[in-house]
């Protein structure tokens, strides 16, 4: 019987992962549609801290939304594609209470410097590129190895090759979804 498939592409800023799910989005694979995480407005730190705890309280909570969300209005045989900067264990923990939705979690990846200049010279943002950063990239590394994620490395792919790895996921999921 068909179910909902959900794709989950996290990475730390400047890894490609939002360019690689636009990308995808302007495929118009039948059957997927993309979501951007942050859409929902990401408060300030006060803001989470007041009505959350803190920022991680903050994300957890919003994982679990997203991911109920997505679970409930992705039609079976369809795939929700969410593109954010989100803990693969706050995913595994929201998946645990949805209803069985089919589902991976894709890091998005690449070397330090590679992300860091892309930061700097693509996106004009040299305020992301800092150790704090580094650390949420590293930290991301070994959820996804301690969990055995899939991890896609655009340190030196370009966006088209990144794609073609990203369909190919969609397109096994789409398939398991239909199953």
């Amino acid at each position: 019987m068909p179910s909902p498939a959900l794709l989950v592409v996290t990475g730390a800023s400047g890894v490609g992962k939002t360019t690689l799910v636009r990308a995808l989005e302007r495929r118009a694979l039948p059957g997927v549609r993309c979501h951007y995480f942050d859409s929902i407005g990401v408060p300030t730190l006060e803001t989470m801290i007041r009505d959350y705890g803190g920022g991680e309280e903050w994300q957890r909570a919003m994982t679990e939304r997203w991911v109920r969300r997505l679970a409930a209005e992705t039609p079976p045989g369809s795939l929700a594609v969410l593109d954010g900067q989100v803990r693969p264990s706050f995913v595994l923990d929201a998946l645990a209470a949805a209803p069985e939705p089919v589902a991976e979690i894709l890091l998005i990846d690449c070397d330090h410097g590679v992300r860091e200049a892309r930061l700097r010279a693509e996106r004009g943002q040299p305020e992301l590129a800092t150790a704090e950063m580094t650390a949420w990239t590293t930290y991301l590394r070994g959820q996804a190895d301690a969990l055995g994620l899939p991890r896609l490395d655009t340190s030196s792919a370009s966006v088209e090759e990144g794609l073609v790895v990203l369909v190919q996921r969609a397109t096994r999921l789409l398939q398991k979804a239909a199953d």
